[in-house]
């Protein structure tokens, strides 16, 4: 579901891959990107800023697990998220302004970077003293699980779709930021708790909707395909 060097290319099989993208920034986002390309260093490439997207979900990690030491490493979390943003927004932006695009490379660089990106990060949310680590176990199984959703529409519909329910990867950072500000505010440092926190109920809530929502988009579009394809 990242915003990546596959933009309007092509499957393997030759034929052409329509972006959908509804997320509520998206327009906004897509203005800041252009102007940011404008002014991009001759110098940098796409695959730099893919590896910067990689070094934004690593300062991530690191932020959370030694939020254990003290919270104020939260803060690199926070700095982590908007390096991760720049790099895995702007390294396809940054091919499509150049018309350097490279769609099949592209497409499979920036989802593998996407998925390791986001093991990291939860995995860095699940290693802070703020959630369990289950919890966040069940969050990761959900965007996964919705990415691949999303690699299956490209085969079965022709349209990689980069949001849902109005919402994408920018808005998913937005509010992992909140969250990670709440922690700084409200969070109990410590991991001795009887019981689960309101950030334990907010990942695993968010985990569970995204795997429900992932069933209901597999029932429905199993419905619809069984419908118009006559081999399904």
């Amino acid at each position: 579901m990242a915003d990546g060097e596959h933009s309007g290319g092509e499957r393997p099989d030759g034929a052409k891959v329509r972006r959908v993208q509804a997320n509520l920034l998206a327009a906004q986002e897509r203005r800041l990107l252009t102007w940011l390309c404008g002014r991009m260093p001759g110098w940098v490439k796409p695959d730099h800023l893919t590896a910067l997207g990689l070094v934004g979900a690593l300062m991530v990690l690191g932020g959370y697990a030694f939020s254990t030491v003290h919270e104020n490493w939260l803060w690199v979390c926070v700095a982590g998220y908007v390096v991760n943003w720049f790099g895995d927004s702007m390294d396809g932006s940054l091919a499509r302004f150049r018309c350097v695009e490279r769609p099949r490379y592209g497409y499979f660089l920036d989802h593998s970077c996407d998925a390791i990106a986001t093991v990291l990060i939860l995995l860095g949310i699940g290693a802070s003293p703020y959630v369990a680590l289950a919890l966040a176990m069940v969050a990761m199984a959900g965007y996964l699980l919705m990415s691949i959703h999303a690699f299956l529409a490209v085969k079965a519909f022709g349209e990689l779709r980069l949001s849902y329910l109005a919402a994408g990867p920018t808005e998913l950072r937005l509010i992992l930021i909140g969250l990670t500000l709440a922690m700084l505010v409200f969070g109990d440092h410590s991991r001795d708790r009887p019981t689960f926190t309101g950030f334990d109920y907010f990942v695993g809530g968010a985990g569970t909707l995204l795997i429900a929502l992932f069933l209901v988009q597999t029932f429905r579009v199993g419905r619809e395909l069984s419908g118009i394809d006559p081999k399904a």
